[in-house]
């Protein structure tokens, strides 16, 4: 079988800053955004935050940032998670994170944004601990460190977090930070595949079509091909229409 070139995507994914949000809520099990409180609820949360209770800063803060049950104001969201922040709270600093890496409510400054994702992943969070790779990986807001980069990559991937799971399975493949090794590559491909990221269907394909840490099988590749395609994978639909030409 003719060998096709593997095309490594681009290390660093971005998620939506509002889906990302989403997600620090079911990190605290509070109510998804898309169930608006009624007045008298928001009040009691007002006054539960007024009172210093992290958890309900973090809630008001989340609800001003993408006007939910009132009116939207970006400042006043930062505000609160800054005061559930500053008392530890790790979705709070994530999501500080967030905001200063993307000018929302504030002036955007990466270093801000590392110093309250680095808070955030000392405690486990696996998106912080991400995005905090991320940075290191990309030398945005701290000087580039491969190493760092891995170390909070294999954090977050060890976690589930699809993102990491990926990357650190392009770092392998390429020998990015640390010792290249295909078969552990194949491993954090298949890990992030099987929780439908797209990228790494991308990669897994390719390394089953050309042998590359997995045993070469080419009825694997086109089942990941497939799936890829199937989110919209522009270079995994090529190679589906190559394999097709008689």
């Amino acid at each position: 079988m003719e060998t096709i070139n593997k095309k490594i995507e681009t290390r660093r994914t971005h998620i939506r800053f509002l889906y990302a949000l989403s997600l620090v809520i079911g990190t605290c099990l509070l109510q998804p955004l898309s169930q608006a409180y009624a007045s008298p609820e928001i009040t009691a949360i007002q006054q539960s935050a007024e009172q210093g209770k992290a958890d309900a800063q973090l809630n008001l803060g989340l609800r001003y940032l993408n006007g939910d049950g009132v009116s939207q104001n970006h400042q006043q969201g930062v505000f609160w998670l800054r005061k559930a922040g500053e008392q530890g709270q790790a979705s709070a600093q994530y999501a500080l994170g967030f905001s200063y890496e993307n000018g929302v409510g504030v002036p955007q400054d990466h270093q801000q944004a590392v110093a309250w994702y680095q808070k955030a992943a000392e405690q486990g969070q696996a998106g912080a601990q991400f995005y905090l790779g991320a940075h290191y990986d990309n030398g945005t807001g701290v000087p580039q460190d491969q190493q760092q980069a891995i170390f909070w990559f294999r954090k977050a991937a060890e976690q589930g977090q699809v993102e990491a799971q990926y990357n650190l399975g392009v770092h392998y493949d390429n020998g990015i930070g640390l010792t290249q090794d295909q078969q552990q590559a194949a491993i954090w491909y298949d890990k992030a595949a099987k929780q439908g990221f797209s990228k790494a269907q991308y990669n897994l394909a390719i390394s089953y079509l050309n042998g590359q840490g997995v045993p070469q099988n080419k009825t694997q590749a086109i089942f990941w091909l497939q799936k890829a395609a199937a989110r919209g994978h522009a270079g995994a639909q090529e190679i589906l229409d190559e394999i097709a030409q008689p």
